[in-house]
């Protein structure tokens, strides 16, 4: 096994164990980084004089003894929302151009502090609106898409040009392109992890978090990352926590609710079997399965988009006005869709929003956390708009996306994604798991136990 090709723990470990030194470890992803990246395109940027240069600061820090914890010396990819100071932050855009960051997001200097190496940064759909990032192939089919927005993030992860990377998700959009490539993904509680020198999608609905290839890599780089910033109105005050889920795989006690409704509904057949072999594997580990009712369901798709599209146009105000011309045509219809959208709408989101979370809360006491598929389908084809679902009915591809994945955005509660199967076409299904908010260590405790029981991940072929 090449060094490229390890999770985190075990680069980690090799590292601390000074079995594997970073600079071994860096050279080898910018080495696979030289030969893969011109298929995927996953990168905006890569910086690799600088990752050479702090690997060998890393590797003379642990010859001194003064090692920095699990994250030191690790290869990282940053979704290129996340400030680096001396950096362009793109947002994959050109009306970026010319961009560059004054200093740090505070999740980026906690990595640098852990001892991450920073690669490069990654490919957003622009401005992160969007569930396809179209200038980057999926990373175990180039010519499908890699999911958005944090494609090139999850791309690079699953394809071993980053040990692990992060992402933002304000629909989806970091477990959704985690699911199409076939790691894991992160999605912490609102408010968990500090957005501070983070591009902004939609304020009230963005999060931080981390896609890895297994989920103790995970729950390594979420202890890293999460914490309050007075920087971040929407920081939580929580405790500290330990996130490692543990070696046992027995889940006894553990509630686990299964949806009788919305989130097996329009699901592709492989998609639905693989989810559901997923979650008898839980049984099979002792957490006792209940059947719940996914509350307001009817309204789940008009409180996202209610309240994400006049949020990102509040956000663009200013360069929609004068350099129009420079967004996509896509990212664009959505800006100016903004500008038309009545403030009774906004404010009835927002008390939708209210409603369900409550809802979400009461359901969410019956069962310690909720099993169903992250997307409703695989990989679609470059350039696929729609899908056609066997009773006929036609939807948009990011309507498909975003539709399994929204509720944990508009209600703040966290949402693992796990790899669990490849459909007949090689293409990887994730199943995701919700639970209470600040319920990080459950999810991570059921998604490490379940990993236990498959075969140790692999690499994209990412050609």
């Amino acid at each position: 096994m090449q060094p490229y090709e390890l999770p985190l723990s075990d680069a980690a470990e090799a590292i601390r164990t000074r079995q594997l030194s970073p600079v071994e470890l860096a050279d080898s992803v910018l080495q696979r980084v030289e030969r893969v990246e011109p298929h995927l395109h996953a990168y905006v940027a890569v910086a690799a004089e600088h990752t050479r240069r702090a690997a060998r600061e890393a590797e003379s820090e642990i010859a001194a003894g003064r090692h920095r914890g699990p994250l030191h010396g690790i290869p990282m990819a940053l979704k290129d929302l996340i400030d680096v100071a001396g950096m362009p932050t793109t947002a994959s855009s050109r009306v970026r151009a010319g961009h560059s960051a004054r200093a740090d997001s505070t999740v980026a200097a906690r990595l640098s502090a852990a001892g991450a190496l920073l690669v490069g940064k990654t490919h957003t759909h622009e401005f992160a609106y969007g569930l396809t990032t179209p200038q980057t192939g999926n990373a175990w089919d180039t010519g499908r898409v890699a999911g958005g927005s944090s494609g090139g993030s999850a791309v690079a992860v699953a394809a071993g040009t980053a040990t692990f990377g992060l992402g933002t998700d304000t629909g989806g959009s970091i477990r959704v392109p985690a699911a199409l490539n076939g790691v894991v993904g992160l999605k912490p509680t609102y408010g968990l992890v500090p957005r501070h020198g983070v591009t902004s999608l939609s304020w009230s609905l963005d999060h931080v978090g981390p896609i890895t290839r297994t989920v103790e890599d995970a729950a390594l780089v979420l202890a890293a990352l999460a914490g309050h910033d007075p920087r971040d109105p929407a920081s939580l005050t929580a405790p500290a926590t330990d996130y490692r889920p543990g070696a046992g795989t027995d889940l006894t006690g553990l509630r686990v609710g299964v949806p009788r409704n919305y989130y097996f509904e329009h699901v592709d057949v492989e998609v639905e079997a693989a989810v559901r072999h997923a979650i008898d594997r839980l049984a099979a580990l002792g957490a006792r399965l209940v059947d719940v009712e996914i509350p307001m369901t009817r309204y789940i798709q008009a409180t996202q988009w209610g309240l994400m599209v006049p949020e990102a146009t509040a956000y663009h105000e200013s360069t929609l006005r004068t350099v129009p011309e420079l967004y996509q045509a896509d990212v664009r219809v959505l800006l100016e869709a903004g500008e038309l959208m009545p403030a009774g709408d906004y404010l009835r989101a927002q008390r939708s929003r209210t409603l369900m979370r409550r809802e979400w809360a009461h359901m969410l006491r019956e069962v310690d956390l909720i099993a169903a598929p992250t997307v409703p389908a695989t990989a679609v084809k470059a350039g696929q708009e729609t899908i056609t679902w066997a009773d006929g009915t036609v939807e948009s591809v990011s309507d498909a996306y975003v539709r399994l994945s929204s509720p944990a955005n508009i209600t703040g509660v966290p949402s693992l994604t796990v790899p669990v199967a490849h459909d007949a076409a090689g293409l990887p299904i994730g199943m995701q798991l919700l639970g209470r908010p600040l319920g990080e260590s459950v999810l991570l405790r059921a998604g490490h136990a379940y990993q236990q029981t498959r075969p140790a991940p692999t690499l994209a072929p990412a050609a």
